[in-house]
């Protein structure tokens, strides 16, 4: 007998792969950095967003080993149970320090703490209104709450005011991005909590791309100046801060109503207390050496230098660099040929970006060397001028 339903799963697999939008889950064979390993190359690293090289710095590695021999390597069970320790405790202190903000809790992950987020605060009487161009967890948690999904279109503030002025919802969500993953752009925060204070709204940023990068470290929030007590910001321990997991900050009620009522908090095992440890040692090399941080910005500029002087678009001064090339085969063909010549940056297709604007989504490290930054925008330059064969993967 014919199982119809995985008939249709290997019809739609190949339906993929005609397209260009198979996915192909590479296997690295090093610690993250600067130049990883993978089947046998030494490449480059232009994908990863270890953007300050903390991944593997030594401190880190340190702190994360002393935890796991004083508290083991799990949590054991939820925060509410028996899984939050010192470490954690310590940890969110730390993180509402750092950002200046009132109160901190900790997620196993930036997926996670957005869904909690948006499905604690809002419910099917609530409307949610979200940039078109966020990130697919804040969709997702709007779904969540079985909220209104309203979207407006990507940085649009007059839209977006004319949607809240219209929404008759007892509960208002504006749902943003603070720096886009796939653009690099950053949002207008200030102007968005200026919308919320008129429209009596909540305003949830998702900082994942920003902490450890703007605001000498301390997030687009930090960059922009904007405080608020209808402020909501998730930042993640995985990117800049070389670890996993990541952390809300908000007013203290409002981060005991998460601790309350956020399903992927209440009911998740707590983050590994050695991940917390790890990102309490990061928070204090970004504090220590501020020049961290200056690295990763004078590597930007030179990429962004570099790029002007060959004729490359390059918009973004964060430390994520669309090259859009447009159809996914002809991105998917790029990516091979930059790697042929010992460079590791993805191709990014549809459903991750919309249709018709496939890319190259590159990556800056402070750990980058200068060398690094010259090869990739020379090489990038004389691949896109040659069209490379499109080939699969």
């Amino acid at each position: 007998m014919t199982f119809a339903a995985l008939a249709s799963l290997r019809d739609g697999l190949g339906a993929l792969a005609r397209d260009g939008l198979l996915r192909d889950r590479r296997v690295v064979a090093s610690a993250q950095g600067p130049h990883i390993r993978e089947r046998g190359r030494n490449l480059a690293n232009f994908a990863s967003n270890d953007y300050l090289g903390l991944a593997n710095h030594p401190e880190v590695r340190a702190a994360a080993t002393r935890a796991i021999e004083a508290y083991g390597v799990g949590a054991g069970a939820s925060p509410l149970v028996v899984g939050h320790s010192t470490l954690h405790d310590e940890a969110e202190s730390a993180f509402a320090r750092f950002i200046g903000a009132p109160r901190a809790l900790l997620f196993g992950s930036g997926y996670a703490a957005n869904l909690g987020i948006l499905a604690a605060l809002g419910n099917r009487e609530a409307d949610i209104f979200a940039d078109r161009l966020n990130h697919a967890c804040l969709n997702d948690g709007a779904l969540l709450a079985r909220a209104t999904l309203r979207r407006y279109p990507h940085g649009s503030l007059d839209r977006l005011a004319s949607m809240l002025a219209a929404s008759t919802a007892r509960t208002k969500i504006i749902a943003t991005d603070a720096v886009f993953s796939m653009d690099g752009d950053v949002a207008d925060v200030a102007g968005l909590a200026r919308l919320a204070e008129e429209h009596d709204a909540w305003l949830v940023v998702d900082d994942a791309h920003g902490i450890g990068v703007l605001g000498g470290g301390r997030g687009t929030l930090a960059e922009l100046r904007v405080r608020s007590p209808r402020l909501i910001c998730m930042a993640t321990l995985g990117k800049a801060l070389g670890g996993y997991g990541a952390f809300v900050t908000a007013e203290a009620d409002v981060i005991e109503w998460l601790l309350q009522r956020a399903r992927t908090y209440v009911f998740s095992t707590a983050l590994p207390p050695a991940m917390a440890a790890a990102a309490m040692a990061a928070l204090a090399i970004i504090e220590r050496e501020p020049e961290r941080v200056q690295s990763l910005h004078a590597n930007i500029d030179a990429f962004r230098t570099g790029c002007a002087a060959a004729g490359i678009d390059t918009p973004s001064r964060t430390a994520i660099h669309p090259v859009i090339v447009g159809e996914s085969q002809a991105a998917v063909a790029l990516a091979h040929a930059l790697g042929d010549r010992g460079h590791w940056v993805p191709a990014i297709r549809p459903p991750t970006v919309p249709e018709g604007t496939a890319r190259l989504r590159v990556s800056l490290s402070a750990a980058h060397s200068r060398q690094d930054i010259d090869r990739l925008v020379a090489d990038l330059a004389e691949c896109r001028a040659v069209r490379p064969e499109s080939r699969g993967g």
